[in-house]
């Protein structure tokens, strides 16, 4: 029985999906002979038995270097009713609470408390205090310039639209800050965003954070509750993150997708996108190019 669905995804610019590549791969997980393209040249879906599962590492392993993504889904319930994403490193390409340490001449030494944080090495909350701690008394105007340089993720849009327009309700989560996410999400069109705030007093950071701090549990929370308040099943649902704050939510989501995830994600999440780009988080979902909404 085909109970899953392998879809491949090449990245476009670098390599073409060919009917060479999309053979190896129906043959390694013994798919379906019978193919749906998603996107000429880019994306196909290739129903499987449910043995895939144990294919896919040597699979990935011989795709060698080429930039090819191999997701592995469910068959039922594939469109998501309910996205919760991450905003750093996965929304957009910065991590903004380090760009905003950059301009405070800070950055190289919050941006590797950062790193041990993302890596699951340091508590979360302990990690943000001690970043926000070092920005005590510099000027909030600071925020306006790191905001400058944000930048979002290639088919960030495509995807936060393409769902809304299919019907699911969208959330932006983020350990960082709410002057980013509420940026970030009237750009990309979430239904709403949620992060920490920072505490200002006369336009001065004051190296504090509101309360509570928002971190790996409120994420899995807001997931849940959002999930109950919209009647949907845990299937339905959707998360995408990359660090080791966003760990409980991919684990509960239907579909947790590790999104160029560092190595404590990638080695307990096995849906990954490790070449292309948030386009893929719908092709996952089985749909077509030509249903994408957005830019």
């Amino acid at each position: 029985m085909m109970s899953l669905v392998l879809t491949l995804v090449a990245q476009r610019d670098a390599t073409p999906l060919d009917d060479a590549t999309i053979a190896l791969a129906r043959d390694a997980v013994d798919g379906a002979q019978t193919i749906t393209t998603l996107s000429a040249g880019e994306a196909v879906d290739i129903p499987c038995p449910a043995t895939a599962v144990e294919h896919l590492p040597a699979l990935r392993a011989a795709f060698g270097d080429r930039p090819i993504d191999a997701v592995l889904t469910h068959r039922d319930a594939r469109r998501k009713h309910l996205l919760v994403s991450d905003m750093d490193s996965t929304i957009v390409t910065n991590e903004t609470l380090d760009d905003l340490a950059t301009y405070a001449g800070i950055g190289e030494k919050i941006a590797a408390i950062t790193a041990r944080s993302m890596n699951g090495e340091l508590d979360f909350a302990t990690a943000l205090r001690e970043r926000v701690a070092l920005l005590k008394g510099f000027p909030a105007s600071l925020l306006e310039k790191a905001w400058k340089d944000v930048r979002l993720n290639d088919g960030a849009k495509e995807l936060v639209q393409t769902m809304r327009q299919h019907g699911a309700h969208t959330a932006l989560v983020s350990g960082g800050f709410t002057f980013f996410t509420s940026r970030v999400a009237a750009l990309c069109g979430f239904h709403e965003n949620h992060a920490n705030t920072l505490v200002i007093d006369q336009d001065v950071l004051t190296g504090e954070t509101g309360h509570p701090i928002l971190g790996p549990d409120t994420k899995l929370a807001l997931l849940k509750n959002l999930a109950t308040q919209h009647a949907l099943p845990p299937e339905q649902t959707l998360a995408i993150g990359d660090g080791a704050n966003d760990l409980p939510m991919l684990k509960d989501a239907g579909l947790g997708l590790a999104f160029y995830a560092k190595p404590i994600v990638r080695n307990a999440i096995a849906a990954q996108i490790n070449h292309t780009s948030l386009r893929t988080a719908l092709f996952t979902q089985g749909y077509p190019a030509s249903a994408f909404s957005g830019d």
